[in-house]
């Protein structure tokens, strides 16, 4: 796949369908990697008020959402459920530097991200049993809901390089998976005769 910046570092999308347990599985990840510079995760910037809870995100009323976007400053942005969500510019430096940027990406923007930067996708996932019953002790949704939300779940675009990791046993295997899946990314987004940076003691 064609690469438009030549960036020596990849960008690490992480998808995968309700009820997988992602956000778990990337807490523990970050957790372990705290201070390893050769990963940086990002922090997205959506339109919704921090005091909403869910993940850790830069809070940005709708105009100046459009305003920073109009001025360049997200590498990837979409629109999904009533907002907007953006990835800085900033990953872009991150990326110059040989390192591994981590982004919980939607899947419609994968073949745009794709195109510009060396991506891999990290999709967690489990089987449809294990995701049904975590959705359902949730207790947002009814068993048809359930079905209905995750009979729409997008297939992955063609050509992207894929690694999956099946969240369907002990938090702490999932969170290891992952590790081993980062810890891949990162050998192969070392630059061409630079050192890689040694994790920490």
């Amino acid at each position: 796949m064609m690469l438009s910046t030549g960036l020596p570092g990849m960008l690490v999308a992480v998808v995968g369908p309700s009820g997988a347990g992602k956000d778990t599985l990337m807490a523990g990840a970050r957790a372990r990697l705290l201070g390893d510079a050769r990963f940086v995760f990002t922090r997205r910037a959506i339109t919704r008020p921090a005091e909403a809870g869910g993940e850790d995100h830069e809070a940005l009323a709708e105009s100046a959402f459009a305003a920073r976007r109009d001025a360049g400053g997200f590498a990837l942005w979409w629109e999904a459920h009533g907002l907007s969500y953006g990835i800085p510019r900033a990953i872009e430096a991150e990326m110059a530097t040989g390192r591994v940027v981590i982004a919980n990406l939607s899947r419609g923007v994968l073949a745009e991200a794709g195109r510009r930067y060396r991506l891999r996708v990290l999709r967690i996932t489990a089987p449809l049993p294990v995701l049904t019953a975590r959705l359902l002790a949730r207790g947002r949704e009814n068993a048809a809901d359930i079905e209905a939300r995750l009979a729409r779940e997008v297939k992955l675009p063609e050509g992207l390089d894929v690694v999956t990791v099946m969240n369907d046993g002990p938090v702490q295997a999932g969170v290891e998976d992952v590790l081993a899946a980062l810890s891949r990314a990162a050998a192969d987004a070392r630059p061409a005769g630079r050192a890689r940076p040694a994790p920490p003691g």
